[in-house]
């Protein structure tokens, strides 16, 4: 079952203390053209426009998506919408096309000049509205990286930065070379461990969290529970430790709590782990945009109308533990992540 909906626009808030207004929940879009399997692309596209009807504005890519094609595949809705949206993109993590399966991060000052020149011509725009840096690389200080960034704002290539995967040290350091927006990073029921220090410094510094995989990459919404034997080759959860094997399936018997939950609220699993993240925002003093991705109309209309569940604190207190008893790390090569520099 899903809440009722009237489908009517979602409420709205602002990415850090000068940062654009955005509906407060926004979608990423990658699984549109990469990732999880074959996609029907005209019923991507016209989630799209679903989106945006139900007040979605905030639409999250990266230039890493496809080697740039999740990119493209979007440019001609941005040309379509251009005044209405707020456009997110991303740069630093590079790969190899003769080895797609190798990455590196690359946080230099010429790269992010090349970065931003090729992800605006693939969308097909002047301007990105919030550029993201995808990935840390410690070899490089982040002032300077920061530093070539806020070059890109002065230049009006960019209007407004990101990062992602951060710490709460690094996200200090960096606003104070120029004003962060928003930290990109997973939080969600079953990954909590920006709580300790990034949700805290960005609550201090006014910088609003955009959360990725809010559904645990679909496993929270119970889609699925063995990854390996319920999807297909080319979907890359197969490859993600919490999806597979017996960590598969003691992570599924932690969805009892939700489905609790979801029960009392007449709400799918989905909902009630989107309404969860959505509180954090009154829990930690902080706006919290979430970015759950999918690429049909039925699914962002359930999405978005969980904008209008509120649990309770019996509820959220029943759905506390849940990330504590997770088994396995979100990624198989957890260096990509803000894990071991907090």
């Amino acid at each position: 079952m899903t809440v009722e909906n009237t489908y009517g626009a979602i409420a709205t808030a602002r990415l850090g203390t000068h940062g654009p207004e955005v509906g407060v929940q926004g979608l990423g879009c990658m699984g549109m053209s990469f990732a999880y399997g074959p996609t029907d692309a005209e019923e991507a596209r016209a989630t799209l426009d679903r989106a945006l009807e139900l007040g979605v504005t905030l639409y999250d890519t990266a230039d890493v998506y496809g080697m740039g094609e999740n990119e493209k595949f979007l440019a001609p809705f941005v040309k379509a919408h251009r005044d209405e949206i707020v456009l997110a993109t991303k740069f630093a993590l590079a790969i190899d096309p003769g080895e797609p399966t190798k990455r590196r991060i690359d946080n230099s000052p010429s790269y992010i000049r090349s970065s931003v020149e090729a992800s605006l011509r693939r969308l097909g725009t002047e301007t990105i509205d919030l550029y993201y840096m995808h990935r840390r690389d410690p070899d490089v200080p982040i002032e300077e990286a920061v530093g070539a960034m806020a070059d890109l704002v002065t230049a009006g290539k960019v209007k407004h930065l990101g990062l992602s995967e951060v710490t709460g040290d690094e996200l200090r350091a960096a606003h104070a070379v120029h004003p962060i927006a928003a930290v990109q990073s997973e939080w969600s029921l079953f990954s909590r461990d920006i709580e300790r220090g990034v949700v805290p410094a960005a609550a201090e510094l006014g910088v609003a969290l955009v959360p990725y995989s809010p559904l645990g990459r679909g496993f929270l919404t119970g889609a699925f529970v063995n990854a390996d034997k319920e999807l297909g080759e080319d979907d890359f959860r197969r490859q993600q430790p919490r999806f597979t094997g017996a960590n598969a399936a003691a992570n599924a018997a932690l969805l009892a709590p939700v489905r609790t939950v979801a029960e009392a609220h007449g709400a799918s699993l989905g909902q009630i782990a989107l309404a969860w993240v959505r509180q954090q925002s009154a829990v930690h003093g902080l706006p919290v945009v979430p970015i759950p991705g999918t690429r049909k109309r039925t699914r962002v209309e359930e999405n978005t109308a969980a904008t209008r569940i509120t649990l309770t604190d019996d509820e959220l207190a029943l759905l506390d533990p849940i990330a504590a008893d997770v088994a396995g790390d979100r990624y198989a090569d957890m260096t990509f992540t803000s894990a071991g520099r907090e």
